[in-house]
């Protein structure tokens, strides 16, 4: 644990939530989880699961209803077919991840990790043992890694790669060109890939996501595809995530969660049921709900001295340079929260000193004087 370092999004977060309950008024940039209520046919099953007294113990791998929707998710929405024994259900994405990473990685492996990347995935790499090596993206190549970065990153300890797209911090996809040229690394060197999609429903300008496991036998076979309920059907606090991947991987995932978590949620397993029969026509709704308020961001970003922000091509961030303003980025979020009381999240915790993340999973409104705020602050303070 002395490796360890605490999570800053939700410390930011934190801070940000007491300094409101004070009667502060702040505008949370700093959120990652949609700002909209949990669908109603949800709320309806988890509802009806109540009444129906289903509060005791489910199989600690999700129970069967719930294995066959995400089998069936995965085949409707990228054409891989899976059995129930290839499907865990865990306590969210996050614990997805995590035990995936306790089960495969001994002490010593190493871990390719993107940089910029998740605040958890190195600190889970650590917990297990093992050693994150960071492979460089740069917003100049709108942070996709490339074979050639990857290469350089190889040795002979390498065992895993995590890959995440959309991504969080970026807003950043990896393209189907993109991922057929890792894709080959990874079958030559016989590493195993975890590929972290908890975002792939938003995805934005006519792009498409694209799962590395779909690109062929040999690297469906090293894969592990992650996701969850939280960020698609705003079910974040109900802790619901899933992974597919080779089944006797699996079998050992669910004796981990036997001794640690056993089952996930019960009523939370019998409402992610509903999510995922949700018409494709609700996902489409916040998909453009998102990219509507990314516009309205970053066309406010234009006003702003300092700020040079990626245009996300993905998930619900915007990751902005913030070289110009002459602030590290815990500084300059420190000021922001204290001078402008804005909460934005510092990109030294994603892996880069010279970036700043600002989420627009909030509504206009509230993107709106976050962001007349930021301008006026960049305006006093930026030359």
């Amino acid at each position: 644990m002395k490796q360890v370092s605490p999570s800053a999004t939700l410390k930011l977060t934190a801070k940000a939530k007491e300094m409101k309950a004070k009667g502060l008024p702040v505008v949370n940039f700093g959120a990652g989880e949609p700002d909209f209520d949990t669908p109603d046919p949800v709320k309806e099953e988890g509802a009806r699961a109540l009444r129906a007294g289903f509060t005791k113990y489910t199989p600690t791998s999700g129970i069967p209803e719930l294995r066959e929707a995400v089998r069936k998710k995965f085949e409707e929405d990228q054409g891989l077919k899976y059995s129930a024994e290839n499907v865990v259900i865990s306590c969210g994405a996050k614990h997805s991840l995590y035990n995936l990473i306790q089960v495969l990685c001994d002490p010593g492996d190493e871990v390719i990790v993107p940089s910029p990347y998740w605040v958890s995935y190195p600190e889970m790499v650590r917990l297990a043992g093992g050693k994150p090596v960071f492979a460089q993206t740069s917003q100049n190549e709108s942070f996709r890694l490339t074979a050639e970065e990857l290469k350089k990153a190889l040795t002979s300890r390498t065992k895993i790669l995590i890959l995440n797209s959309p991504s969080n911090p970026t807003g950043g996809i990896l393209e189907e060109k993109d991922l057929r040229a890792l894709a080959d690394l990874v079958v030559k060197h016989d590493l195993v890939c975890i590929s972290d999609e908890i975002y792939e429903y938003y995805i934005y300008n006519g792009l498409k996501h694209v799962s590395i496991a779909s690109l062929g036998e040999e690297i469906k076979k090293r894969t592990f595809v992650v996701n969850g309920a939280s960020k698609s059907y705003s079910m974040t606090g109900l802790r619901i995530g899933y992974l597919a991947g080779d089944a006797e991987v699996v079998k050992k995932i669910g004796i981990l969660q036997d001794h640690s978590t056993s089952n996930p949620s019960s009523v939370s397993q019998k409402m992610a049921v509903a999510a995922l029969a949700l018409p494709k026509s609700y996902r489409a709704g916040v998909r453009d709900l998102f990219q509507k308020r990314s516009v309205l961001m970053q066309s406010l970003f234009q006003r702003a001295k300092g700020f040079k922000p990626f245009k996300p091509e993905g998930a619900f961030y915007i990751f902005c340079d913030i070289e110009k303003t002459g602030l590290s980025s815990e500084r300059l979020c420190e000021r922001l929260l204290e001078e402008a009381n804005v909460a934005v999240i510092p990109g030294k915790s994603f892996g880069s000193d010279r970036h700043a993340r600002f989420s627009f999973a909030c509504g206009e409104k509230d993107i709106e004087e976050g962001m007349r705020r930021v301008i006026d602050w960049s305006e006093k303070n930026v030359k």
